[in-house]
């Protein structure tokens, strides 16, 4: 059956503008069709470290698949803090796409609900990570950055990897990379995939090559980590872009320009922050891969989720010949 020329620019014009909606509810966009985040709406400091009867005071609230959250679950987990900071885990919901809870938490089953009850604006989107506080039943930060910084002042626990993320001496150059990685890499690839023109796709594209080829020529020096001898808040807010990038990035956001392994100091340095001690446990590759291809409904319609090798298997490569 041979459709008319006719239907067929109809229903491209008629999906396009239900797409442009479907995107406008996803992810903003400024008047050149390119991503634009939206800000944090709590924005308060850590309340303390208590505890109630060994129950920590603050509840860490992250969604597996979204890169924001890892860094804070990373921090978590490199400082081991599981003694002041409790996890509760979101999962995205295909059919709403919102958050909603594998548990019951707080008598509530979806993450807009804490939102609302935390008096935010109804029109704000629950997004993660999420800083809850037991004593007062609310969020206190939903901002990843702040985050980050707040738990990197805990006090370690006894099997840290490091004491700090941020030392002194270093601060000036953790400070630089963090906002240039922020922009250009991290958040770039969602400019990438959430662009509503191929002018701001290709700005982004351009952008994040420009901030690998940056990495990967910091890291040729034969230094570790990417601010030198000490691992770092930048690696920290790097590595789950890099950890994403084969199962989401590159294809799903069309990020495919050059394969990761192209970058070779870059492809060790992952392969490297992959093997600190409880890092593995926060990277469910196959999990990532179901959630973007799965909810993510205005950039793959179809909701089939193409099979990948998971990261360890990707990790466990010897680095490919040129």
């Amino acid at each position: 059956m041979t459709i008319p020329p006719a239907v067929v620019s109809l229903s491209r014009q008629l999906w396009r503008c239900q797409w442009l909606v479907l995107m406008n509810g996803l992810a903003p966009a400024d008047d050149r069709g390119g991503f634009r985040r939206r800000p944090s709406c709590f924005r308060e400091t850590l309340l303390g470290s208590g505890q109630d009867q060994g129950v920590p005071r603050h509840v860490l609230i992250i969604g597996q698949s979204c890169p924001w959250a890892h860094r804070t679950w990373l921090v978590r987990q490199l400082k081991d803090l599981a003694s002041f900071i409790d996890i509760a885990v979101v999962q995205p919901n295909p059919a709403t796409g919102r958050w909603v809870f594998r548990e019951p938490f707080e008598g509530v089953r979806q993450l807009w609900q804490l939102y609302r009850d935390s008096g935010a604006d109804p029109s704000a989107r629950a997004t993660v990570p999420v800083l809850w506080d037991r004593y007062e039943g609310r969020i206190i930060n939903n901002e990843s950055a702040d985050i980050i910084g707040q738990l990197d002042k805990l006090p370690p626990g006894p099997d840290a990897v490091t004491a700090t993320l941020r030392p002194s001496d270093l601060i000036p150059s953790i400070e630089t990379w963090s906002e240039w990685l922020q922009g250009d890499v991290n958040d770039g690839v969602y400019r990438c995939g959430f662009a509503r023109t191929q002018e701001a796709y290709q700005r982004a594209l351009d952008d994040v090559f420009a901030g690998l080829d940056a990495v990967e020529q910091a890291l040729a020096d034969g230094r570790p980590w990417i601010c030198g001898e000490l691992l770092t808040m930048v690696d920290v807010r790097l590595f789950p872009t890099m950890a994403r990038w084969e199962a989401a990035y590159q294809d799903l956001f069309g990020c495919g320009l050059r394969p990761l392994w192209s970058f070779p100091f870059l492809w060790a340095w992952r392969r490297r922050f992959y093997q600190l001690p409880n890092v593995a446990a926060t990277c469910p590759s196959e999990t990532w891969r179901q959630d973007y291809f799965g909810s993510l409904f205005p950039l793959n319609p179809s909701g089939l989720v193409p099979k990948a090798p998971p990261l360890a298997s990707l990790l466990d490569l010897p680095f490919p010949k040129s």
